[in-house]
Formats: structure tokens, C-alpha cells, sequence
């Protein structure tokens, strides 16, 4: 089981990181889908990155129960895009909100 929750946060870690620039890059393709409407997509990713951590920490903590104590290398590999994945969702928040703010101070004048 310690290898399937490996392998699910090295899954779940890619596709959050994969998945703000897929939103932004199909907004080049849609006449309807605006560069804004790509923060939908912030949840998403913060969410899978949550997942991906998630099952890091439980791949490793099957991974210290066995006997030879060695710890997946899938785990590793999904815990490290699990927070590249955050940290880009952070950002996007951060993005978003000074764009908010900057639409709010100029529609003010």
C-alpha cells in the first residue's frame, strides 16, 4: 500500500503543477475563456497539491513501518511537487488580488 500512495502523490503532484499553466494556456485557444477565468483553476491546483502531500506523508510514514526502513522514492519526488504546486497557487492568489486591487483603485477615479 506504502507504494500506491507513493505513486498517487507523485501523480497528484504533477497534475498540480500542470494544472495553472493548462488553464492559462488554453485561454490563447478561446474567444470566451479570458486570462482571468484561469483562476478557477487555483483551487484545483492547491487542492491536488494538498492530496499530494497527503499521500506523501502517509507513503512515508508505511515506509518507516517496514523493515528495512527505506521510504519510496515516488513520495519523495510527490511531496517536492506537492509544494511546488502550493506555492504556484499562492501565487496565482497573490495575482489575482492585486489585480482585484488594482481594478478597484482605478475604476475609483
Amino acid at each position: 500500500m506504502g507504494y500506491a500512495a507513493a505513486w498517487g502523490s507523485l501523480v497528484a503532484g504533477l497534475a498540480s503543477v500542470a494544472t495553472l499553466p493548462v488553464a492559462i494556456y488554453a485561454t490563447r485557444f478561446s474567444e470566451r475563456y479570458d486570462l482571468l477565468h484561469a483562476g478557477f483553476a487555483v483551487p484545483v491546483a492547491a487542492a491536488l497539491g494538498l492530496v499530494s502531500l497527503a499521500l506523501a506523508r502517509r507513503a512515508h510514514m508505511r515506509g518507516t513501518l517496514t523493515l528495512d526502513g527505506r521510504r519510496p522514492a515516488p513520495a519523495r519526488v510527490g511531496r517536492v511537487l506537492g509544494g511546488v504546486g502550493l506555492c504556484m497557487a499562492a501565487a496565482a492568489v497573490v495575482a489575482l488580488g492585486v489585480y482585484g486591487l488594482l481594478e478597484y483603485v482605478g475604476s475609483r477615479e
